[in-house]
Formats: C-alpha cells, sequence, structure tokens
C-alpha cells in the first residue's frame, strides 16, 4: 500500500490491521515519521534503470487484477471494483480513439484513485508516449495559465469542471492556449455551447463509461449533448439494450412471461449489457452480494444474465445516444418521470445560478417524490424567486417544477464532482430542521417565497395541496 504523507493519520488508525493482513506500507517520501511504514521515494532513488527481469511478471495475465478503484459514491458508501489488466488497456482505448499523440501534453486536475484519471488519462499517456501534466488540486483561477505554462494540448473533464471554468470572470486571453482536445464525461449541453463559444474550437470528445461496467459509449461525431453514437459494429460485438424500468418500484418492468421489455428509439430505458466472455463484469472485491445486485437474470430469456449499469439513457432516431439520469436519482411525481439533470439543466442557465444540485423528497401521506433544488447563487447577485419561477414556468412541464428551494452557500461534491444528494433527500424541506434559506413554489403569487413554519404545517396536514 502506497499513501501520502499528509495521510500520517488515516495510516496509523489502520496500521494494526493491515499488519496484520500481512500489507507493507509505504509513504511517497523519503523519510518516515511513523513505526512500521516505510519510505518510497528513496528506494526508487537507488533503483536500477535496467528493464524488470520478465520472470517478475511470468505469472501475470490480462484477467489479473491489476487495480481496485473506488466507485465515486454518490449513492452510498464507495465500492471496490477490480480491474484486471485486460479492463486497464481496453481503458486507454478512449484516448486513442479522440486522437491523442506522443507529442500531446494532458492535464489532469482530477484525482488518480478515479479511474478517469489513472486508466485513460495516466495510462493513455503511457501507451501513446504522451506527456502528463498532473496538478495535486483542480483550480478553475488557475487552469489557462497552467495551460500556457506547459504547452498543454489535452485537458481532462469530469462533470462540473469545465461549468467552474466558463463561470470564470472572461479574460482578454481566454482563447490564448494550445488545447485542442478535451476528454471526459459528464458535460451539460448548455457548458458545452459556452465553453466552445468562450474558449475556442476545442475538440471536445464526451464518453459514457463507469468504473466497473462492461459497456460504454464514445462520442466520436462531436455531437454537442450526446455521450455516444450506437452503431452497427459495436453492436456485432456487444449485445446491449434500453429496457422498460418502473422509476417507483425501482426495478425493470416485466411483461406477462416475467421477461423485460426492450423501450422504442426515442424513449428513456434502463441500459444493460450482457455478461460474456468480451463483456466481462469483474464485480467488486469482496463483495458477493453488492456483484449481485448490479446482475439482472432471466431478461429476454430463462439464463441470461446482464449487467444492470443503474443508469437510464436515450437513443434517438439517428442513433445518439444520450444520458438521461441515474435510477436511484429520476423520481416520480403526479404519475410522471422526473429527471434531475433536466431540471439542472433548465435551472442552471439562470444568470444568478452558479450550481444547481436537483432532487425527490418525500411529502409524508403523498405518492411518489417531490422536486426540491439547492442552489449556489454567484457571487455579487441576488436570489430572485420570480426570476426563476418564470424561467421554469417557460421552459418546466408543472409537475417537474421544483416546489421547493434551498440556498447553499456550498454543494456538496464527491472526488470526481458529482453532487451527493443522499443528506440532502434525508433532509427534506422541513424549516425547522434546516438553517440554510428554503423557498416555497408560490403558483398563485407566480413566485418562490420564504418557506415557514406554517407552509410546512399546512403541507403536513394537507390544508395545502401539492
Amino acid at each position: 500500500k502506497v499513501a501520502s504523507p499528509e495521510l500520517q493519520e488515516a495510516v496509523e488508525e489502520v496500521l494494526p490491521s493491515l499488519k496484520k493482513d500481512g500489507v507493507s506500507v509505504y509513504y511517497v517520501s523519503r523519510t518516515s515519521l511513523t513505526d512500521g511504514v516505510s519510505s518510497l521515494l528513496d528506494k526508487v532513488d537507488e533503483a536500477s534503470a535496467d528493464p524488470i527481469p520478465e520472470s517478475w511478471r511470468s505469472e501475470v495475465t490480462f484477467s489479473t487484477p491489476a487495480v481496485y478503484i473506488y466507485t465515486s459514491g454518490t449513492t452510498g458508501l464507495p465500492k471496490a471494483a477490480t480491474i484486471n489488466h485486460h479492463r486497464l488497456w481496453y481503458a486507454t482505448g478512449l484516448s486513442l480513439a479522440s486522437g491523442i499523440r506522443a507529442d500531446d501534453v494532458i492535464y489532469t486536475t482530477l484525482p488518480l484513485y478515479h479511474s478517469a484519471a489513472l486508466m485513460i488519462g495516466l495510462h493513455g499517456c503511457i501507451v501513446n508516449g504522451a506527456t502528463i501534466a498532473l496538478r495535486s488540486k483542480f483550480s478553475a483561477s488557475q487552469f489557462w495559465d497552467d495551460c500556457r505554462k506547459y504547452n498543454v494540448t489535452v485537458i481532462q473533464y469530469i462533470g462540473e469542471l469545465l461549468r467552474y471554468l466558463c463561470n470564470t470572470p472572461p479574460k482578454p486571453n481566454d482563447r490564448d492556449h494550445k488545447v485542442r482536445v478535451a476528454l471526459g464525461n459528464g458535460l451539460r449541453g448548455d457548458v458545452w455551447r459556452e465553453f466552445l463559444k468562450r474558449f475556442g474550437d476545442i475538440h471536445i470528445y464526451e464518453f459514457y463509461a463507469s468504473t466497473e461496467g462492461n459497456i460504454g459509449f464514445l462520442n466520436y461525431p462531436r455531437k454537442i449533448g450526446a455521450v455516444g453514437r450506437s452503431n452497427y459494429l459495436q453492436r456485432k460485438v456487444v449485445t446491449y439494450e434500453l429496457i422498460k424500468y418502473d422509476v417507483e418500484k425501482e426495478e425493470p418492468v416485466r411483461d406477462a412471461n416475467g421477461y423485460c421489455i426492450k423501450v422504442p428509439k426515442g424513449e428513456v430505458g434502463l441500459l444493460i449489457c450482457k455478461i460474456t466472455e468480451l463483456t466481462p463484469f469483474n464485480g467488486y472485491a469482496g463483495g458477493e452480494t453488492q456483484t449481485e445486485k448490479k446482475k439482472l437474470r432471466d431478461v429476454f430469456k430463462k439464463g441470461d444474465v446482464y449487467f444492470n449499469s443503474g443508469d437510464l439513457l436515450m437513443i434517438d432516431r439517428e442513433n445518439f445516444v444520450y444520458f438521461h439520469d441515474r435510477v436511484g436519482d429520476t423520481f416520480r411525481w403526479k404519475g410522471e418521470n422526473v429527471a434531475t439533470t433536466e431540471v439542472a439543466d433548465i435551472i442552471g442557465l439562470i444568470d444568478f445560478v452558479e450550481e444547481v444540485n436537483v432532487y425527490g423528497v418525500h411529502v409524508p401521506d403523498h405518492e411518489g417524490r417531490i422536486g426540491m433544488a439547492s442552489i449556489k447563487v454567484k457571487e455579487n447577485h441576488e436570489f430572485n424567486g420570480k426570476k426563476v419561477f418564470q424561467h421554469i414556468a417557460d421552459y418546466l412541464p408543472s409537475y417537474a417544477r421544483p416546489r421547493f428551494l434551498r440556498i447553499q452557500d456550498a454543494i456538496e461534491i464527491t472526488g470526481t464532482f458529482k453532487h451527493r444528494k443522499v443528506t440532502l433527500v434525508e433532509e427534506g424541506f422541513n424549516p425547522a430542521l434546516i438553517k440554510d434559506p428554503l423557498y416555497f413554489l408560490d403558483d398563485r403569487a407566480k413566485d418562490y417565497v420564504p418557506m415557514t413554519e406554517d407552509i410546512y404545517n399546512a403541507i403536513s396536514t394537507k390544508a395545502l395541496k401539492l
């Protein structure tokens, strides 16, 4: 086990159990202040430059575990996904497909303990013979200065990162850089357009993949808003489908014979992919039940097994693939499915909104969940309830309009800039428990009004109809 010396306290806390399991621990430093933990860099300094003897890796095959990567933990605790050498090699294909060359400099501000930076960035760099520039922590204000300083030609992004860049004050030298490719996922259409308009003609390659999943897409035609394209060649090798999903029961819809139902083009469905030798699912380390949970059995015939991605996607008539939402995030209100990503995209267009996290909350004695949004207001801007009301009334059907707003100073994110929703969902909209300012959508006033104990009690006693 290799750890940063900054994590000394955490390492010392678990050291006895690691020692019991016979794990050697090293700090990435030249000295160690902890008994039982060695230092690594001094040993690297002394190491020979000769190639490693082949006998050292004679036991290693494509199916040998290479690394364990913890999933981001947006829906619960992170789980360690087993990544073998075949999968690691497969991930580098994304950097090859997006045209990364030996003379490129890849700038990565993402944590190396996640698959985007480690498998696609670092290993993609090794495969292509390119150069990597690592930054220990992402900084929106330093980003382009770093790109200029290190002659960066390729940037990696995930989720909100490009939007953070669009939120920085415009500068005259915004287009003065050598960046030609951006590779990543989770980019919203509105941010995509704004990013290109402001920072120049950068080829954005958006992809869809998950650390442990056996299916992925790359948007090679660079169609704004899509995560990929369903094509004939991929279909020949990979058996994947979008199937009907019941958001309320949180399970696929089954027909009279107990089999799953494929959705037609243009309809949202749960992405599943057959588990085969070519598309294996290696599961989670030491987590048999968690591994089993991700498998769907008897899908289209007795005995078949598919990987359940937990993601809702849509394929349009032109075969472009769009990410719709995560299964646990989409909620049902008044008999309609509400995709949190879609609502967040709409609210994100309002000029004073810096960041928004949308989720569904339970209302006592009501079916389904009702929409709520946590908003971070831009610096030197004021929240304007009337403006929000007008905007969502123009763009969203009534069932999808968030009934409650919560104004937060900071929106909690995971290590890869994904929004955490679990705590927010649990906290709901009770003004007695929440210290942040809360607002309630008042249809008659055409405004978002401050949420009071009276409104809360009226909802609880059903005196106020939602």
